[in-house]
């Protein structure tokens, strides 16, 4: 069986330093093949013109420059939101989306093929799970969403890995996709624009609170306040209780002394009362804590309907004058294109987006 040849963006700058000098080549290069991965997000080697041809060679011979090719991208409406369908190696895809904020772009960049956390209202959960993505494929978005930016004079300032996948699932693959994303030489992302979403798997929680990583965000998905009603919708809770997840959400803010956003998906009769709003208060009463509450996104599998935007309040109330812990109602941003939160799938597993 031949090996899969080595992708460049899987490795690391002092990796791709190590690379150079097996290769018999200078590592004084290092910063110049750098340079052209991460600033001119060129897609072959042949196009590093300023490296010399020998390096080019050499590393064209023992790697790949493992750029996702575009299957079909898709523009909502209102101009906002730009999703990608990316095709990887063993023909498997992927969604990456591109969303546009007043101030600020950000990149939602997934970390698998599908998702084995089944939350009955995500149409990746719908679909299954079919592998980890490695990672130069979780490098590889973010690297795509900057060429496009680059052509138009900006760069990538945000990234969340909110898409498709279960980041601490492929735990160990998404930390050094961080660790390259926030090289200062290369895309130079600061860690506390990044944000990374759970559903709530416990060891991967407690593991980055013994390793100290950096300060990026944690996103925990909560979305009900009962052991329950949370086994309900997320299937994952019944192998990682209410109770133990919110243990390790306790020992990664007292470790770490960052607080957790808790993500809440407001589905119109099921979560959104006032009660629940106070169920979710007295559950995070003495933590640090905000709220981020995301009216439900439709998906075929799920027959649900999004909470109304006076319910919103009046739980955002309810959070902040009986419990001081402050919330933001998420914007909405690619629905017609089902690139919004729990709408990203490949379409021909999930019959959405496009």
């Amino acid at each position: 069986m031949t090996a899969k040849p080595l992708n460049i963006y899987d490795l690391t700058r002092p990796e791709l330093s190590d690379l150079l000098v097996s290769l018999g080549v200078n590592p004084a290069h290092t910063g110049r093949v750098w340079r052209y991965l991460y600033w001119e997000c060129v897609q072959q080697f042949s196009a590093m013109e300023a490296v010399p041809a020998r390096v080019r060679a050499a590393l064209a011979s023992h790697a790949t420059l493992g750029v996702l090719p575009t299957t079909l991208e898709t523009d909502s409406s209102d101009g906002y939101t730009r999703k990608y369908l990316l095709g990887l190696h063993d023909d498997e895809r992927i969604e990456t989306v591109l969303m546009r904020f007043t101030g600020r772009v950000t990149a939602c960049i997934s970390s698998q093929v599908g998702c084995a956390m089944g939350c009955v209202f995500c149409a990746t959960g719908q679909m299954g799970y079919t592998r980890h993505l490695t990672v130069g494929e979780i490098v590889a978005q973010a690297v795509h969403v900057q060429r496009t930016l680059r052509a138009e004079n900006h760069r990538l300032r945000n990234i969340v890995l909110m898409g498709m996948g279960e980041p601490l699932h492929n735990f160990d693959a998404v930390m050094k996709a961080i660790d390259i994303c926030t090289d200062g030489t290369g895309l130079g992302l600061a860690a506390d624009r990044i944000t990374l979403s759970t559903v709530g798997v416990v060891p991967g929680i407690l593991r980055l609170a013994r390793e100290q990583r950096k300060a990026f965000h944690l996103a925990v998905s909560l979305h009900a306040a009962t052991q329950a009603e949370r086994a309900a919708i997320v299937p994952a809770a019944r192998k990682w209780p209410l109770d133990e997840l919110m243990a390790a959400c306790r020992t990664y803010s007292e470790t770490t002394g960052r607080r957790i956003f808790y993500e809440w998906t407001l589905i119109e009769g099921k979560n959104d009362s006032p009660e629940h709003a106070r169920a979710v208060g007295r559950l995070l009463d003495d933590l640090p804590a905000q709220v981020n509450l995301i009216p439900l996104n439709p998906t075929q599998g799920y027959d649900g309907t999004p909470t109304r935007s006076e319910a919103a309040r009046k739980f955002q109330d309810v959070l902040i004058h009986e419990f001081g812990i402050p919330s933001t109602v998420r914007q909405r941003r690619g629905i017609d294109i089902a690139a919004g939160c729990g709408q990203l799938a490949v379409a021909e597993k999930q019959g959405l987006g496009f």
